[in-house]
């Protein structure tokens, strides 16, 4: 059983080694006007394995079962602002981080609707 905690736990990282790249943590940048955004995450993770063996005597037989599990969790924390060569990091913190980005982009809102224009659709809109 012991090789089979080892299979399962290289398997996990073997996964979580395609999961987590760089762009897990700093995200894709992407421009808004002359306004570039790189998207800053916060990432977490756990794991736990796990077997039990049991025997049969009466039978000459013994089987056993293992499991492993892994959770992460993804949090923005930032975004770094690039806009007219100066970059500036704005933590995204309860309400400030958005705030400020607003104001340093006034017309985000409308630039965002020009992107992605389905996104801003009313509900009644899109039935």
């Amino acid at each position: 059983m012991t090789m089979a905690i080892k299979e399962n736990i290289d398997q996990l990282f073997d996964k979580f080694e395609n999961f987590i790249k760089n762009k897990t943590v700093i995200g894709e940048p992407f421009q808004i006007g002359d306004i570039t955004l790189i998207p800053t995450l916060s990432l977490s993770f756990g794991l736990g394995t796990g077997n039990g063996e049991e025997s049969d005597p009466k039978k000459n037989q013994q089987s056993g079962s293992h499991g492993a599990g892994f959770g992460s969790h993804i949090t923005p924390v930032a975004v770094i602002v690039i806009k007219n060569g100066e970059v500036s990091v704005l933590p995204i913190k309860k309400n400030t981080g958005l705030e400020k980005l607003l104001e340093m982009v006034p017309d985000l809102m409308d630039k965002l609707k020009e992107v992605a224009p389905d996104s801003f659709k009313k509900e009644s809109e899109n039935d």
